[in-house]
């Protein structure tokens, strides 16, 4: 057995004067072999002394980019991603079968020889002098190492990869010089560990653990000697050998190896027989690479997560910054998401709402007081075919959704309680609220200019039966327009614009909310998980938390492991504790005896708010427990559909309404989500009824005073959400199947009143 090498060969200088004292050699090696078409003068140009030592000789070797594995809170893998799919090892976790194959097959003197082996330069010479042609290549596995280098350093920029590889002398000399200081800086056991672990096997595989789990399912260290000599022999083209589509060509190319094995030494004779009659014993594992795989349908959330990652300057500095980090990979990525939530919202949304019904579903579960996203999901599933999307309708345009966001509808009002609560106004507070009226001028705003109903418009009840005085906590039940319209002018905008920013709330395109008093009807367009936080605040007695998905990340760069700093959420004092337990008081109302009673919980404490918009376009239902806050939209993302006499989930509806669509995919999701969980208690205050024998008297020829069971409302043309022309900034920009809708969505006053169950 020849006697091994523990460095690198020669000393730099030595091989830097033995490569120029066989320089009409390399000349003819890389015209005759490398080049036919260029021939010898075209080194003779570099093949000075100060040509050579003008090369570079630090070869800049990348982190090798390796798979990164998203799990959910408790450990469980959500989904792997990668540009490359690798997992680098130890060559201890290599079997010795394999390190011996790649070697016999690739570079049998490797032990021998320095970077350059003059002997097989040599023998490929002769050999190619007899044929004709080039039959055969002399680099060493240290020159094909220093190639690979230059191929991972160019990652998937096609005009940098060109480079990497282009056939020049240029590159060869370069290639050979680089090939010197890596032997003598690494030595032979980390040139084959690093060679193992950066060069390519086929099927998306980079890396020999990566190979041997994709074609045996099992780890590189457990690999036999049939195994090893396969993926040896795969790496001198992995497309000619692929064993996946052609084993016949696999099979020829795995004996070629172990005979060569045997020729070495590496294995008797008899082993290479009998290992040739082996069949190549397959066991592929399918390349499962990105969000599209997600298990328990958190693909969406999993594209959060990397919206998440490219958007933290914790990261790097810029989006281009961040993006190499996380092609690199090796990261392990431990998020928020709740496995028994998730499953929960995910099935909700399935028996409520169809993947081929003509509108959509959404929602998003925050844990209140922490900002953690527990569970996002949505009715069309992640892809690119029919019936299927890739904008997650949850989130805002910056992280993969939807141009605007949706309109809000009646779940902006609790914003506008708040804020009024926070002035000083009492829970009992009093106004006329008519069943049709214009909207109150003038109407303070935070720049001092108030505003002004210029056009004169008006705005309706949902139906001519809802006439006040109406107290601030009936109104929220009905969820009467009127009511809140004159709060908004009691109070001016700037309070409410003052309670939005505090609880986060902008519009899906990353712009702040307009002073107008339609806003207060839900007229813009709010996320879910931006609707899922804010009521979070309520719950959580007046502390807004920003949303986190990420608890922590490990980062592997080659063998070694760190933590990385990632962004933690923000909690600040959006309200007094008074006030949001006032709100929740209120809104306890609206699933006791109002317009969400559909949507109420019966085993524990829950509060929430029903909202339906212009032309019955979108419906919502945003609720929460003391412990779980969740927003539900349905609707269609290019505000098309007009959601009167349609089937939904199987299901036929004359009108729907966020009670009796929403309301249900709530609470069959927070059941799930909650079930086996601890039942706190809401802080409730004392709010007084009205006087019940004047709001008897009010309401006896109301047939339609029936917010009990979520059907009742009037025609449903016009919702209750800011349908007043003059009152909008919408423009005319056209909605599509991205997932907007248009900027003319706000209209002119319609026939009739409005849904706003």
């Amino acid at each position: 057995m020849p006697k091994k090498r523990s460095g690198g060969g020669l000393s730099p200088t030595q091989q830097a004067a033995k490569f120029l004292g066989v320089s009409v050699l390399a000349g003819a090696v890389l015209a005759g072999i490398a080049l036919p078409a260029v021939g010898a003068l075209g080194l003779a140009a570099k093949g000075s002394v100060e040509g050579f030592d003008a090369l570079p000789t630090n070869l800049k070797t990348p982190p090798l980019s390796q798979r990164t594995t998203i799990l959910d809170a408790e450990g469980g893998t959500i989904a792997t991603v990668y540009s490359r799919d690798r997992t680098v090892v130890d060559l201890k976790d290599i079997s010795p079968y394999m390190q011996k194959a790649i070697v016999a097959i690739e570079d049998s003197r490797f032990y021998e020889h320095g970077a350059i082996d003059l002997k097989g330069v040599l023998r490929a010479l002769n050999k190619n002098a007899r044929s004709g042609e080039v039959s055969e290549g002399a680099s060493t596995l240290t020159q094909q190492y220093v190639k690979n280098v230059f191929v991972e350093e160019a990652g998937d920029d096609p005009t940098k990869v060109a480079q990497a590889t282009q056939q020049t002398i240029g590159r060869k000399i370069q290639e050979l010089k680089l090939a010197i200081q890596v032997e003598e800086e690494l030595g032979k056991k980390k040139i084959l560990e690093n060679y193992l672990n950066i060069t390519f096997f086929g099927q998306q595989a980079y890396g020999v653990e990566a190979a041997s789990q994709r074609y045996f399912s099992k780890h590189a260290k457990d690999l036999d000697v049939q195994e090893a000599a396969l993926l040896a022999g795969i790496v001198q083209s992995p497309s000619r050998y692929d064993p996946v589509n052609d084993e016949a060509e696999a099979t020829k190319r795995r004996n070629v190896v172990l005979n060569r094995m045997a020729q070495v030494g590496d294995i008797s004779t008899s082993e290479a027989e009998k290992a040739k009659k082996a069949p190549l014993g397959l066991k592929v594992s399918k390349p499962k690479n990105g969000c599209i795989t997600a298990v328990d349908d958190a693909s969406f959330f999993c594209d959060y997560v990397r919206e998440v990652f490219l958007s933290e300057p914790v990261f790097g500095k810029t989006r281009k910054d961040r993006a190499q980090v996380w092609n690199q990979g090796g990261l392990t990525i431990r998020t928020t998401l709740d496995p028994q939530a998730q499953e929960s919202v995910q099935q909700s949304l399935k028996d409520h709402v169809n993947q081929s019904d003509s509108v959509a579903a959404a929602s998003t579960l925050v844990e209140p007081g922490t900002g953690k996203v527990l569970a996002m999901g949505q009715s069309k599933p992640y892809g690119y075919g029919k019936n299927e999307t890739e904008i997650n309708y949850s989130v805002d345009h910056a992280a993969g959704g939807s141009n605007y966001g949706f309109p809000t509808g009646s779940t902006f009002k609790p914003f506008v309680a708040a804020a009024a609560l926070e002035e000083g106004r009492p829970p009992t507070q009093e106004y006329s609220s008519p069943y049709e009226m214009p909207y109150p001028e003038p109407v303070q705003t935070c720049s001092g200019k108030p505003w002004l109903n210029t056009a004169g418009e008006k705005v309706p009840n949902e139906s001519e039966s809802e006439v006040g005085p109406y107290r601030l906590k009936k109104a929220m039940a009905l969820s009467v327009n009127t009511y809140f319209v004159q709060m908004v002018a009691d109070i001016g905008l700037c309070p409410v614009m003052k309670m939005t920013d505090a609880l986060h709330v902008v519009q899906g395109n990353g712009e702040k909310l307009p002073e107008m008093p339609a806003i207060s009807l839900g007229s813009k367009g709010v996320s879910p998980l931006t609707m899922a936080s804010a009521y979070a605040a309520f719950a959580a007695r007046g502390m807004y938390c920003t949303p986190i998905v990420i608890e922590s990340i490990g980062q592997k760069i080659g063998n070694k492991q760190k933590s990385l700093e990632v962004p933690k959420s923000t909690c600040s004092r959006a309200m007094s504790e008074k006030t949001a337990d006032t709100v929740s008081t209120l809104l306890q109302g609206v699933v006791d005896s109002g317009t969400g009673k559909a949507a109420g919980l019966t085993d524990r404490d829950n509060a929430g708010k029903t909202g339906t918009t212009d032309e019955r376009k979108n419906a919502w239902f945003v609720g929460y427990t003391p412990n779980l806050s969740g927003a539900v939209w349905v609707g269609s993302a290019s505000q098309q559909v007009k959601m009167k006499n349609i089937t939904i989930g199987g299901q036929y509806h004359d009108l729907v309404f966020g009670g009796a669509v929403p309301g249900p995919i709530w609470k069959d999701a927070m059941t799930g989500a909650l079930a086996g969980k601890d039942s706190p208690s809401f802080n409730l205050v004392d709010i007084p009824d009205e006087d019940k024998n004047k709001d008897r008297d009010k309401n006896k020829d109301r047939d339609k005073d029936k917010p009990d069971d979520g059907n009742n409302g009037g025609d449903g043309d016009n919702g209750d959400d800011g349908f007043i022309a003059g009152l909008t900034d919408g423009g005319t920009g056209n909605g599509g199947s991205d997932g907007g809708f248009p900027g003319n969505l706000i209209q002119g006053p319609g026939n009739g009143p409005g849904g706003r169950r």
